[in-house]
């Protein structure tokens, strides 16, 4: 479990791709504080992926087929900068929301708009995936955890403080690009629950 709070950024040193498979090795100052280990879970642009093998300053996960399907993943290429977050320790705070590292789908990034000292994100997603998203509802974009601040349809709209932008990638997206959408977990429930309801 994580929280969407990003703990660094990270940049792709190696690649390699097979089919609907990939194979990324990631280097971050972070991970020397880290010490990460083999079987341990990080999430890299807010996708849980398990560590395969660990140095000093690089981890190595390997993405099945349906990762690659859901997420942007498969658009990266060497020296992509990527948000990180390792898992959540049992007596850590809880500073974001209840962040799976199960990306839903992709949103694409159709507007960026300054507001004083804040940027605007808007995106377009699936309608399927609309009764998940609420105003002023949590969701998390490429493993940030935000707040929403409008919705209608098929577009929803996120605000960017200036910390947000400068320690995440999302302060360097551009319109056209696709993102990582998991949407609140809370939410998901509740509308499944109403759904089998409304069926019985």
């Amino acid at each position: 479990m994580f929280t969407g709070i990003i703990k660094g950024m990270g940049h792709v040193v190696a690649l390699e791709r097979l089919a609907d498979t990939a194979k990324l090795t990631i280097a971050s100052p972070l991970l020397t504080e880290l010490a990460p280990h083999a079987g341990d879970s990080y999430a890299v642009n807010g996708i849980c992926l398990t560590v395969t093998a660990a140095t000093v300053d690089q981890i190595t996960v390997e993405v099945m087929p349906e990762t690659s399907r859901l997420t942007n993943l498969k658009q990266l290429k060497r020296h992509d900068r990527v948000n990180l977050e390792p898992a959540l320790g049992a007596s850590e705070r809880l500073d974001g929301h209840f962040v799976l590292g199960h990306v839903d789908t992709t949103a694409k990034l159709i507007q960026r708009e300054a507001d004083q000292n804040a940027v605007i994100l808007t995106f377009m997603i699936a309608p399927e995936y609309g009764d998940y998203i609420v105003k002023k509802g949590s969701i998390a974009i490429d493993g940030v955890s935000l707040t929403v601040t409008q919705t209608d349809a098929q577009r929803f709209s996120v605000s960017l403080i200036p910390y947000t932008q400068n320690q995440t990638t999302l302060g360097d997206r551009q319109v056209g690009e696709l993102v990582n959408i998991e949407t609140d977990v809370l939410g998901k429930y509740v509308v499944a629950m109403q759904r089998k309801e409304a069926i019985q």
